[in-house]
């Protein structure tokens, strides 16, 4: 067998191969077996038909296209090996010539992942913003913790802000009542914005037994983006009662003895998070940085596919949950379709040029995967799947997805050491480490690792 590559741009090659007849033998042996199990000629033993007797019952063209599909994938693996390509997605096969017992000809085009440069990426400089936790957060926490342990107790007297209503609804499109637009039981704090617009000012004044309607666009369901007319009754108001803040709080609320050391947790607890916040700034904008100084060519049809598989997600799972269509969404977005297109498009050029640029760096810097820590970000990726470890692990493997949980705890890795390389400020103009933060940094790129291999998928907001 002899094998040409043609590059036909920085990411599609066409491949040539001819191949001598003889090269087919077991291939047409194959194939007289498979159509000697297929026919029945009469005066022969089933399986038993004699090649020539084939030939000239159904014909020896029968015979060379099934020896020739059988052949095929073997042939261009061959070439593909030979030419020393690291293609993307499946050929486009044109058999050019066939000689019967002289020559097979055929051409493969196929896209290629490109060659990509990686450039000193020790510069990198990003700037994140500085963690930094006021009084006043600290307050809001321990608010927030209060209002956790607040009780209720009924009131016969009209519903105020920070009351907490059992109510009826039933909403109404065009003079109908929507099959899923009635609930009953329904429990409101008056004020917190977690049910309708203008929920608020039609229960205000209420006492139980009475009811009021109003208008309001509708968030979820069957009719969502729709303007409803939406009936409440209140049947119950129940004032809430907060715990005072004192060391009795502490102690019913904590495993602290006294209310100043609850302010200190709540203090660490939140410098932890904007921490983690800082870290994944870091990570995301020292990406950033390295994309724009590596040119990276994208394949039209990886590409292409990539959007498609963005936008069935979205509207098949995402969507679907949320019992939204992609049009009921663009609404509650306020987005145009070319808008969508035009981010999607983004999204998915930014996700291939990641795992090509992180590919190539894990190839550069040697970055090999430990069976820690491949086991470590299964346990992450289980447990933001729902499922139990043991659960996931199984469904990796029947699903043949270890290579890719390889890839992107290997790509994490990757982005880890351009990150460390990398000088990263506060908006205070102080140095950040980021050295202690490996946790942290081993998500964030787990994430971006997944966006670029098609794992991650962008949730809507509602």
């Amino acid at each position: 067998m002899k094998s040409a590559v043609e590059t036909l741009n920085p990411t599609r090659v066409r491949l040539t191969v001819e191949v001598p007849f003889e090269e087919l033998k077991d291939s047409l042996d194959a194939a007289y077996k498979k159509i000697n199990q297929q026919v029945t000629v009469k005066g022969f033993r089933k399986g038993k038909i004699p090649a020539r007797i084939i030939d000239q019952r159904f014909g020896r063209g029968a015979v060379l296209e099934e020896a020739v599909n059988d052949a095929l994938p073997k042939l261009y693996t061959e070439a593909v090996n030979e030419g020393e390509l690291n293609v993307l997605g499946q050929p486009e096969v044109d058999i050019t010539e066939l000689k019967d017992g002289e020559l097979l000809t055929f051409t493969a085009e196929v896209d290629v992942r490109p060659t990509i440069e990686i450039p000193d990426y020790s510069g990198i400089e990003v700037e994140v913003d500085a963690v930094e936790v006021s009084d006043e957060d600290v307050e809001k926490a321990v608010e927030e913790l209060r209002e956790r342990f607040a009780s209720t107790s009924p009131v016969e007297r009209a519903a105020e802000d920070g009351d907490v209503v059992t109510i009826d609804l039933e909403a109404k499109v065009d003079g109908e009542v929507l099959e899923d637009g009635v609930a009953e039981g329904v429990s409101y704090t008056i004020g917190s914005g977690e049910l309708l617009d203008g929920i608020d000012d039609a229960v205000k004044g209420l006492e139980a037994g009475a009811e009021a309607t109003f208008t309001s666009e509708l968030k979820g369901g069957s009719a969502a983006g729709k303007e409803a007319e939406v009936t409440v009754k209140v049947t119950q108001v129940a004032s809430r009662e907060l715990p005072e803040l004192d060391d009795e709080f502490a102690q019913l609320a904590s495993e602290f003895d006294t209310l100043e050391e609850l302010k200190a947790d709540s203090r660490k607890r939140l410098e932890n998070m904007k921490q983690y916040d800082q870290a994944t700034q870091a990570q995301e904008r020292v990406l950033d940085k390295l994309l724009e100084l590596v040119e990276v060519p994208v394949p039209e049809k990886l590409l292409e596919d990539e959007i498609n598989t963005r936008k069935h997600n979205l509207e098949h799972h995402q969507l679907g949950q949320m019992g939204l269509n992609l049009e009921q969404y663009l609404e509650i977005q306020g987005k145009t379709v070319e808008e969508f297109d035009a981010e999607t498009r983004e999204a998915a050029v930014k996700g291939i040029k990641t795992q090509f640029v992180l590919d190539e760096l894990v190839s550069k810097e040697k970055l090999n995967v430990s069976q820690e820590e491949l086991t470590e970000h299964l346990m992450r990726r289980a447990a933001s799947s729902g499922m139990s470890p043991d659960q996931f692990a199984q469904a990796v493997v029947q699903g043949g997805q270890v290579p890719m949980l390889v890839g992107e705890v290997a790509r994490g890795k990757a982005l880890a050491v351009v990150v460390e390389a990398a000088t990263v400020k506060d908006t205070n103009g102080e140095v950040v480490d980021l050295d202690d933060e490996e946790d942290e940094t081993g998500e964030t790129v787990e994430a971006s690792s997944e966006e670029a291999a098609e794992a991650s998928e962008e949730k809507p907001e509602a």
